[in-house]
């Protein structure tokens, strides 16, 4: 026993392995053996490469449901001045107004400025407001009535705090490295299960009254290097950001597919990333906004900048963006690339009116699409301080008032929360029916910093940026303010001594003593780990953002190690922003049970308790692999700059094989597989049956569109857009107008008129062709015709009512295809004791096609598709070849 405490002592002294790794042992971010066998792969993935130039940027048609809106937006702009019309392209600065977005507004017609306010867990820096559990618990449920569900409550929630956008969802990153400090903000490292949950949580959000905001598109896919300021702010000298280097074959296949399915749903606005792509950036890649986004997917709303992620102003204008986020060019700085510079660039013709036109439509359309003139309430919230009364204008200190009214928007949305929780916790071990507990145990430990508080209350680190107590929530501007969070610690204890047992917990991980004989004493040691991430302008113990490694925090491996040698009914809890390594806990007989629980927002303790004491039987699935090794995953991140100080460069030589595609490429047994999740019951799979649709032929979407349109007229009267003298001017607001009525002098530029700013053909009005793959808002419509139905029989071979996950996988059968891809999936809710259900899903064009960079378009291959059907991607007893 000596000896077991002198190991615990020791151990605590190596607690904080999160710290320390700031390099990886390869620094292309991709281990050996990992890259594609797919040519396209290999060649369009290098350093400094570029991508094509596409212009004129096109203009919103009212396309695939938006006709209505588009013709309300028209009326409406074509009555705008210039000014009102650059007032809705430009955010009028960051602490301008009262949310962490808001353009100017346009008084004349009672349009007030709109608001845009993070986050995709909730309403951002308020109060009375919930905290949802995260897109990557969304993504463990396999459910799109749970997506649907949430996204509802999320925009209700915003629509009464008078946000007109929420910031959110996000399919980037979609989790091309396990380590990604934003996974977890998103849903999967999957595309089809990514694309399908996004498109109900935007539906959801929309049908609220709210406009939805994808993001971040496109290649976002680690926090290092995002923008060369914030690296700077941490040693680094690079001077451009990142550029993700992404083949034309991986981008449609993998980092596009989300996004198409978010366009098809009808997203009002996408947000354009901070890192470049394809040595790029992603608000002035005319190739990712003009030729994709706009062309072949046919999107019909806004393209809005991160925040800060703008670089040019007229490039920006020309390449597709539409709204520029904050405003100012960095924070409080009180310049701007549009305002007075856009109104500008139009009366100088070097941004034509139907272009402006045309960013402002694409705004009003998406407010009418989704009912914001019948939805809209005045803001009453303040992103800056909580106080009641304080400064309108937060940065200026100006406009002293009411501003914070703390209305209440919860309604009862804590039990939909807690429901999420429950239903999104991964059963991974459950040895000899560990689980679930009965609450009459003898002896009940619970052990972890995890379990318990953070000590300064559950918002006492500004934005979560700490790993203090429980993880409820992960950090940046991801997150929320908590109205409450119930702890693992008192659900626990709750259930307990309702039922009149003994309980003790611990919840200081380092101390050893007190630890050692809590676990000797139990007769269940239950074990709350975690390991946190998040955004990268904020550096935890040392992870900038991204995780460092996959291992445990605060000690948590010792933790877990040291209990479970004590205790050999010992079960594990794991919060985390996505996979961990878990070692030996897998086959050590003495952890009984493990338990994946996410991000699972306020209800935490109560979601787990629900879970471990057979309220809720587990039916969650992985939505990601939990690999033996860091290695095993074949990518990784760039931790430190290797292009001197040009713009780091990361090469995604991967192709499409992130996560189990990567596993299943190398042959490696993972620890847990994706899609994989235990249940208090069991299922059988029988009865495939694949009927053949009648889908006619796939057809080329071909024709052109009409000349850009224009709507009202512009004065050239420079005197006409001068500040009016009876506005006084708030310091550091960001406003339209101009100073003078000379150009030149107003825009104080010294490279003003100078050649080289203007695009080749990126003024043309004219009637333009339309892409092959395009057609209708997320692609050529015949992508989604229906080419078969398979169903299947999923019987409940146990005695307890469970749900339980079919999903589809298909084999593309080429020789530089994934072993199988993910293309279907329906939690079934079934009877125990042989009852059965059915489970079906529709295959698309799309699902059993690949992209062809040479004719641009999707096509399928005569290679021998083969569907699959079981309840995790190395599980899958029914098979059969597509006729």
């Amino acid at each position: 026993m000596w000896l077991q405490q002198a190991l615990i002592l020791v151990a605590a002294g190596f607690a904080y392995a999160q710290d320390g790794n700031t390099s990886t042992t390869y620094p292309d971010s991709y281990y050996p053996n990992a890259t594609s066998s797919n040519p396209y792969a290999m060649s369009g993935t290098e350093s400094e490469q570029t991508s094509p130039p596409y212009y004129p940027s096109p203009w919103g048609t009212g396309d695939g449901g938006w006709a209505d809106a588009y013709a309300k937006a028209r009326a409406f702009v074509t009555q705008l001045t210039l000014v009102e019309k650059v007032n809705l392209t430009t955010g009028v600065g960051w602490e301008g107004e009262r949310c962490v977005g808001q353009t100017g507004a346009i008084p004349r017609l009672g349009f007030r400025s709109m608001c845009m306010q993070d986050s995709p867990v909730g309403v951002r820096d308020t109060d009375y407001n919930s905290v949802f559990p995260a897109g990557i618990n969304v993504a463990a449920t396999f459910d799109r009535d749970v997506a649907y569900a949430r996204g509802f409550a999320m925009g209700e929630e915003h629509r009464g705090k008078g946000s007109d956008v929420q910031l959110g969802p996000v399919a980037g990153p979609l989790g091309r490295s396990p380590e990604g400090g934003r996974n977890w903000e998103g849903f999967s490292p999957d595309p089809m299960l990514t694309g399908a949950l996004i498109a109900e949580t935007i539906r959801g959000i929309q049908a609220a009254g709210v406009i939805a905001c994808a993001k971040h598109y496109i290649g976002n896919e680690q926090e290092h290097f995002r923008q060369a300021p914030e690296a700077q702010g941490f040693n680094f000298t690079i001077t451009d950001s990142i550029s993700s280097n992404i083949d034309d074959v991986t981008l449609h296949e993998l980092y596009l597919w989300p996004f198409a399915d978010a366009v098809r749903a009808g997203v009002g606005s996408i947000m354009c990333s901070y890192n470049q792509i394809n040595n790029s950036y992603a608000c002035q890649n005319s190739h990712l906004l003009n030729y994709i986004l706009k062309g072949e997917l046919d999107f019909q709303g806004f393209v809005m900048s991160d925040w800060a992620a703008q670089h040019s102003g007229i490039g920006s204008a020309l390449a597709g963006m539409d709204m520029s986020m904050p405003g100012d060019v960095t924070f409080d700085s009180h310049t701007t690339y549009w305002g007075t510079n856009l109104t500008i660039a139009v009366l100088n013709g070097t941004v034509p009116q139907w272009r402006l036109d045309d960013m402002v439509t694409r705004i009003i359309a998406a407010w009418y699409y989704v009912g914001r003139d019948n939805t809209s309430v005045p803001i009453n919230f303040d992103s800056w301080t909580l106080d009641t009364y304080g400064y309108q204008h937060f940065i200026a200190e100006e406009g002293f008032s009411l501003i914070n009214e703390h209305v209440d928007v919860r309604a009862e949305h804590g039990y939909l929360i807690r429901q999420i929780g429950a239903a999104s916790t991964v059963l991974l071990k459950n040895t000899n029916n560990a689980l679930p507990l009965t609450g009459k145990e003898r002896f009940t430990a619970v052990l972890g910093a995890d379990a318990g508080a953070n000590a300064e209350g559950p918002n006492g680190c500004s934005d979560r940026g700490c790993d203090n107590g429980t993880l409820g929530m992960a950090w940046g501007s991801g997150s929320a303010n908590f109205p409450y969070l119930v702890t693992p610690d008192t659900a626990i204890q709750n259930e307990v001594v309702g039922n009149n047992g003994v309980y003790q917990s611990i919840t200081d991980n380092f101390n050893s003593m007190q630890i050692q004989s809590l676990a000797t004493q139990a007769s269940v040691a239950i074990v709350f780990v975690n390991a946190d991430s998040g955004e990268g302008y904020l550096d935890i113990d040392g992870n900038i953002g991204d995780r460092n490694n996959l291992t445990f925090w605060q000690g948590g491996d010792v933790l877990v190690q040291n209990v479970s040698a004590l205790c050999n009914n010992t079960i594990v809890v794991i919060h985390s922003t996505g996979p961990v390594l878990l070692g030996n806990y897998s086959t050590n007989p003495n952890i009984t049970a493990i338990l994946w629980a996410g991000i699972p927002g306020e209800q935490s303790g109560n979601s787990i308790a629900d879970v471990l004491y057979g309220r809720v039987v587990p039916g969650a699935k992985l939505p990601f692999t939990m690999a033996e090794t860091r290695e095993d995953y074949g990518t990784d991140l760039l931790y430190l700059p290797n292009e001197g100080t040009a713009a780091p460069q990361v090469n995604f030589k991967e192709g499409v094989f992130i996560d189990y595609r990567a596993l299943d490429k190398s042959g490696i047994a993972p620890v847990y597989e994706f899609g994989f999740g235990l249940s208090y019951t069991t299922f059988a799979f029988s009865n495939l049956q694949v009927t053949k649709a009648d889908s006619g032929t796939y057809t080329p979407t071909t024709g052109m569109t009409e000349p850009a349109p224009t709507y009202g007229t512009i004065d050239n009267d420079t005197s006409a857009y001068t500040f009016p003298a009876d506005i006084t001017r708030i310091p550091l607001y960001i406003y339209s107008y101009l100073n003078t009525t000379d150009l030149k002098t107003s825009a104080n530029e010294t490279d003003y008129a100078v050649d080289g700013y203007i695009p080749a053909n990126s003024q043309n009005s004219s009637a333009q062709p339309l892409l092959p793959a395009g057609g209708a808002p997320g692609g050529n419509p015949g992508l989604y015709d229906v080419l078969y139905q398979v169903t299947a029989t999923v019987t409940n071979t146990g005695k307890v009512a469970g749900d339980e996950v079919p999903q589809l996988y298909i084999s593309l059968g080429g020789p530089t295809d994934p072993k199988v891809v993910l293309r279907g999936f329906e939690r079934l809710s079934i009877q125990p004791n042989n009852g059965n259900a059915t489970f079906s899903a529709d295959i698309t064009r799309r699902d059993v096609s690949n992209w062809d960079p040479i004719s641009q378009n999707w096509v399928m291959s005569s290679y021998t598709k083969t569907i699959y059907v079981g309840n995790s991607s190395r599980n899958l007893p029914l098979s059969a070849t597509l006729p």
